[in-house]
């Protein structure tokens, strides 16, 4: 006969107000530790990690969840994924209020457009476009609907990022939290790669995937340096012993992957964007220190990397040097240099063979961008190796827009590649015949007038193919057009008349790194003004090209110069209106991509005090359409000036204020760059080249040493 259970009662009421609890009997406490100390596993957890959702496990409901620790994987718990928390009300009353939005402006274009615009969305509608473009589609049509309407539509809606950038994300940009949002999550990383034996910072490979792919989604195309197959098959395949892939090249390619992450895993300290990844850069840097003398084509390829991350890191003065100790590994290698020993296809194997084409011209394609950029003759004058095919096979790829769920376009990149190199070689003509010195050691091309130069660039973009026309086009395109339009306003605004005269009689300090001036060319062909603002409208339409189909907030740092000399193009019209929807749908952009890197926080600082300095408060204080925040930004008279969240964005600057040559602009309030009121487009390229490469003083030696 089995025992009875005794049913104990449950506490009176009393002694919920301090009456001593009943007894257990003896019998039964042995039963009660155990269930105590199994108490911790059978407690209900309200959301699991996608992991354990995916493989159907249990989950111990706090992040990183028992599992993801024992499988040494990505913990993520999504809580809109559960209908009983409180954010997902709040996403659903979002979305309806999105919906009701777009509705409304559905039949706001319906009644107000001409037939055609209602028909033309029909169409978009009937083709089962996205909802972004269908949102993009109205929006833009609305922009265009009237004088009243379109500046309150437009100026509203285009500065909606900033805004939120002010309000919400103040000046630290979002990182992944252990509670993931909805919105970064993908289902896999498109490139799967091993993260053993090639780094020591992470045994993740999900990781290293991770941040492969947004390498090679983001960054990658706009240079191509590397052949992306050839290296992936080599990282996969493990061989340390591999000439396409090396430690050093990898932990590189990490850390600069990292500035396109969101990833907390990013972040050395979370948040702290200066911090991106700086683990892989300081393993990066430790095995830099360790190659042979001899250079090898990983090592060339490393390098270069290492000019990317510290173009973008402020603290370091490390960019030209890195560039320059790349450029003589190239003519070490024989692939850069009329003084280069020669290499021939037939030497080499086939991944060999297509490597060093790609680092080669790779190479070129960078140092005519950097040295064109900042009004220096370009260092690299002749390329030892074939151009890539531009009808190969991986044209027939599609880009994919990793980590959104936007839709794929095609790649085209070895014609991308082909018409990068053309206008490279535009690009080095125009810095050796307009920026050399020949103090400096140069012999330069032969002169090429502006005029000539102009209509170079102009043919090659008349010549581009269709395939680059249109919309529908990968960002690295998008670049090329931009990069194009940057070409034009360095080859006229620093070189015009009116620019001369501003140079003499600007109150800004002369400098020994401004660059030489070439006397004006009587009866120009070409007004400079016009050729020069009209590229910067280019400019504009380009971002928000990129912005509608891609946003800005992964967009390649070279965007970030081009936007910048836009503005600051803009901001030197005589007839300059801060209420320019093209300006301000600039500056919105500006001020998202420039959040993401504490280079960009220090030249939007120095942005927003140029703006001010245009005096143009009255105008801005008058316009009901833009919020408050955003009249503070670039009112000169605002009560928050000195004080706004936009003011840290100033830290970082003393590097400028320890060097002798900026003393001389201390203006008024504050002392140093912090004080100073405005910069005009060529003061504010000097102080670019400072903040992210330092100043190339070793290129007068480089020139003596090989004899350019």
């Amino acid at each position: 006969m089995t025992d009875q259970r005794q049913i104990i009662p449950g506490p009176s009421r009393s002694s919920d107000h301090g009456s001593p609890p009943l007894k257990e009997p003896k019998h039964n406490r042995s039963s009660s530790a155990a269930s105590n100390s199994n108490s911790t596993w059978k407690k209900r957890v309200s959301t699991a990690c996608l992991a354990c959702k995916k493989s159907k496990r249990k989950c111990s409901g706090t992040p990183p969840c028992e599992n993801c620790r024992a499988f040494k994987r990505v913990c993520i718990f999504d809580e809109s994924l559960d209908q009983r928390r409180r954010v997902a009300a709040k996403r659903t009353a979002d979305e309806l209020s999105y919906h009701r939005d777009l509705l409304n402006d559905v039949f706001k274009l319906v009644r107000e457009a001409d037939e055609s615009k209602a028909l033309q969305l029909l169409a978009i509608i009937r083709h089962n476009a996205p909802p972004d473009e269908i949102r993009a589609y109205i929006h833009d049509t609305l922009s265009s609907l009237g004088a009243s309407d379109r500046a309150s539509v437009e100026a509203v809606s285009k500065l909606e990022d900033m805004q939120n950038l002010i309000n919400i994300e103040g000046t630290t940009p979002a990182f992944r939290r252990k509670v993931m949002d909805i919105h970064y999550l993908c289902n896999e990383a498109p490139i799967d790669v091993p993260a053993q034996p090639w780094t020591t910072v992470t045994q993740d490979s999900d990781l290293v995937s991770h941040l492969v792919s947004l390498y090679f989604t983001w960054d990658y195309p706009f240079h191509s340096f590397v052949d992306e197959a050839v290296f992936l098959k080599h990282m996969a395949g493990g061989d340390m012993g591999s000439q396409f892939c090396s430690p050093f090249l990898v932990n590189a390619m990490l850390s600069n992957a990292c500035y396109f992450s969101e990833f907390s895993e990013a972040y050395v300290v979370p948040g702290d964007i200066s911090s991106k990844g700086c683990d892989f850069l300081a393993e990066a840097e430790r095995l830099k220190d360790e190659l042979p003398v001899q250079p090898s084509l990983a090592s060339v390829q490393g390098t270069l990397l290492m000019y990317e991350r510290y173009a973008m890191s402020r603290n370091d003065d490390l960019g030209y040097l890195m560039l320059h100790e790349a450029i003589r590994m190239g003519e070490s290698l024989g692939l850069v240099g009329s003084a280069g020993p020669r290499i021939t296809s037939e030497q080499l194997s086939e991944d060999m063979d297509s490597s060093c084409r790609r680092t080669a011209w790779g190479l070129f394609n960078i140092d005519t961008v950097v040295h064109p950029g900042f009004l220096r003759p370009s260092l690299i004058s002749h390329v030892n190796m074939p151009r890539i095919d531009r009808n190969l096979p991986e044209d027939e790829s599609l880009w994919t827009p990793y980590p959104s769920h936007r839709e794929t376009r095609p790649s085209y990149l070895s014609v991308y590649f082909d018409e990068a190199c053309n206008l490279s070689t535009i690009a080095r003509d125009i810095s050796r015949s307009m920026f050399a010195d020949e103090r400096g050691g140069f012999a330069p091309l032969q002169r090429q007038s502006r005029d000539t130069l102009y209509e170079r660039l102009r043919r090659w973009d008349d010549l581009l193919p269709d395939i680059f026309r249109g919309e529908r086009v990968a960002p690295h395109i998008i670049l090329l057009k931009m990069r194009y339009n940057t070409l034009i306003i360095n080859l006229f605004s620093c070189i015009s008349e009116m620019c001369r005269s501003r140079n003499t009689t600007s109150e800004a300090p002369n400098t020994p790194e401004s660059p030489p001036r070439q006397t004006p060319e009587p009866n120009p062909k070409y007004n400079a003004w016009e050729v020069t603002q009209t590229a910067a409208r280019s400019i504009v339409a380009l971002t928000r090209l990129h912005r509608r189909e891609f946003g800005v907030s992964r967009a390649h740092h070279f965007a970030m110069y081009a936007i910048n000399l836009a503005l600051f193009t803009m901001l030197e019209q005589v007839s300059f209106n801060v209420l320019d929807r093209d300006f301000l749908s600039l500056a919105s952009a500006f001020s998202i991509m420039a959040s993401r890197s504490a280079l960009g926080r220090n030249l939007f600082y120095i942005f927003r005090q140029s703006v001010r300095a245009k005096a143009q408060g009255s105008r801005i204080r008058a316009a009901s359409f833009i919020p408050g925040d955003l009249k503070d930004l670039f009112d000169e008279e605002s009560s928050a000036k000195g004080h706004g969240r936009f003011d840290e964005y100033a830290e970082g600057l003393e590097k400028l204020n320890q060097e002798e040559k900026y003393r001389g602009i201390e203006r008024g309030e504050g002392q140093g760059l912090q004080g100073y009121p405005g910069l005009g487009l060529s003061d504010m390229l000097d102080r670019y080249e400072s903040l992210s490469l330092g100043k190339d003083s070793v290129l007068s030696e480089r020139n003596r040493q090989v004899g350019w």
